[in-house]
């Protein structure tokens, strides 16, 4: 096994595309080293990004918020301008693990983990969420949802590394939340998660909308049709209820010793509707 700490995204790239055995990139380490100790993955080449210039960077720009794939999560909650305009993405990455792992673990890492309960991740696609993707032929942008293919899998080619998240600079009474249901109190894997994103005019009535759900399918599901219960309208109790029966629906969930069906389809519903009343209050609803 070969450890490198490159300086540059594209020596990493490099690197990375011209690896002839499995390779691995190390941010925080938190889901590569459990892997590597479970005997789930051993690449010969390990990739450390920490060391390169910018990935360890939360950048304010005039269109939003740039977020290196090497920032820890403890770091998101410590940006007060980021919790301000996304309280709903730092929410849930402040979810990840213990403390310890806080301090460690990327959202970057969470995305291209690909597991279908990771807790950023719907947060990220209800935010809208951009991933940038660097590789051998060049950069490209795409949206968060995009990355994840299927538990474990992900669109980025051989030699591509996520380089960054992107947010949009946030619109006038938006807002976003986060929620999952776990069977204990912390630090346990989401049986249900559910990410709103929400933006309002001046009276209150939904301009704008993004509802996703976690841990309900092989990937994150982004419920178009749930945005749309709420566009156009208040947050009144026939939208919510049809919120819920939206999600509900649109889940595929499995059946197992942590949840049924039945289970994860009724919290499903319970956790979007939840999550669009705190994301409305937060945006200045009443």
């Amino acid at each position: 096994m070969r450890y490198i700490r490159p300086l540059s995204i594209e020596d990493a790239v490099g690197q990375l595309a011209g690896s002839a055995g499995p390779a691995a990139i190390l941010a925080g380490g938190s889901d590569l080293l459990v892997r590597m100790k479970g005997g789930f993955v051993e690449p010969e080449l390990i990739i450390d990004i920490k060391s390169i210039a910018g990935l360890r960077d939360i950048r304010e720009t005039a269109d939003g918020f740039s977020i290196g794939a090497a920032v820890p999560c403890a770091v998101l909650g410590e940006n007060a301008a980021l919790k301000k305009a996304w309280p709903g993405v730092v929410e849930a990455a402040k979810l990840i693990g213990s403390k310890q792992v806080q301090g460690r673990c990327t959202i970057v890492g969470n995305l291209c983990n690909a597991s279908p309960a990771a807790d950023s991740v719907p947060a990220l696609v209800a935010a809208g969420a951009r991933a940038v993707v660097v590789g051998p032929s060049g950069k490209r942008t795409i949206a968060v949802e995009a990355v994840p293919t299927a538990p474990g899998r992900t669109s980025l080619a051989k030699g591509e590394i996520i380089e960054a998240i992107l947010l949009d600079k946030r619109a006038p009474r938006s807002a976003d939340a986060y929620l999952r249901f776990i069977p204990r109190t912390e630090m346990d894997i989401a049986v249900v998660s559910a990410g709103v994103n929400l933006t309002l005019d001046a009276a209150g009535i939904v301009t704008a909308a993004r509802v996703a759900i976690g841990a309900a399918a092989p990937t994150v599901l982004l419920v178009e049709e749930g945005a749309q219960a709420l566009i156009g309208r208040k947050l009144d109790e026939a939208a919510l209820e049809r919120l819920a029966k939206v999600c509900a629906g649109a889940c595929r969930p499995i059946d197992d010793k942590r949840g049924t069906i039945e289970f994860r389809r009724k919290v499903a519903g319970v956790l979007a509707r939840r999550a669009a009343q705190t994301t409305y209050a937060r945006a200045g609803g009443k």
